[in-house]
């Protein structure tokens, strides 16, 4: 495992590229790393997260209580949505908060992005919810948001922003990328007149090949449509539908896998 001081590093430029992105205005958003037993780092309050440097970065134990941090720096108000899903997700690594621009144009207009509209999305996301409002700092939003951690990797914050995680610090800021690029093609599709969506039997397919990758996290796919109907299990998921399986890059997969399914779909 890589020491703190790289965590941090890396912490740090995730930050930047968030703020490069226009995910994040002034001081918003925050980021979480899971360290050890009951001990994450994560970015502080009150600080552009495209500014930091190593030395911002606090360490808290699974309550949010200050274990390390320096002068003039304390954690994020919104720690306690990050450790509801570490609490509740014992396979996540790493929380990223944010609030990019589309998402959470999406988020304020109450509209999930469900739409099933190309493969990559599909693979990575399944669809993501909105959690329901609730006031920033509080239990509200952990709240709304534990309702759907044990089905989704990324979800909507109604009314304020995006919420990825994942096993790694890059992968859980990748979902996050997804979930905005995902956002940005389904608004610019119905700008031209509505999105041509995948059929049913095409997205079973995308769920069966993810599924035969053993991809990490939760996703929709996850629940063999047999099982969910009351019928045997079905015999090409051989019980990966419910068990967890490690994958050394998730990226490298979903590309993989987009390319095989464009192939069959003869595009």
């Amino acid at each position: 495992m890589a020491s703190e001081y790289a965590i941090k590093v890396q912490m740090c430029e995730i930050g930047k590229r968030i703020y490069d992105r226009g995910m994040v205005a002034s001081n918003d958003g925050n980021i979480s790393v899971k360290v050890g037993e009951d001990q994450y780092l994560c970015t502080p309050t009150g600080v552009s997260k495209g500014f930091m440097t190593p030395e911002y970065i606090c360490k808290v134990n699974g309550r949010g209580e200050v274990i390390e941090a320096n002068e003039g720096f304390r954690p994020s108000s919104e720690i306690k949505m990050h450790m509801r899903v570490y609490k509740e997700r014992p396979d996540v690594k790493s929380v990223v908060h944010a609030h990019p621009m589309y998402a959470t144009g999406f988020a304020i207009a109450g509209i999930p992005l469900t739409a099933q509209i190309m493969p990559e999305a599909v693979i990575a996301l399944g669809c993501v919810p909105i959690a329901e409002y609730g006031c920033p700092s509080t239990e509200e939003i952990p709240d709304a948001v534990s309702k759907y951690l044990q089905h989704y990797d990324a979800v909507l914050l109604a009314n304020h922003g995006a919420l990825a995680f994942s096993d790694s610090l890059l992968s859980a800021y990748h979902k996050m990328e997804s979930v905005e690029f995902y956002a940005q093609l389904l608004f610019i599709s119905t700008m031209l007149g509505g999105p041509k969506e995948l059929t049913e039997e095409q997205v079973q397919q995308l769920y069966e090949i993810r599924r035969k990758f053993g991809m990490t996290g939760k996703h929709p796919a996850d629940l063999c449509p047999n099982v969910a109907a009351g019928r045997p299990r079905c015999p090409n998921c051989d019980g990966s539908c419910s068990t967890s399986h490690s994958s050394s890059n998730d990226s490298d997969v979903i590309a993989e896998i987009t390319k095989r399914v464009l192939a069959q779909l003869g595009k």
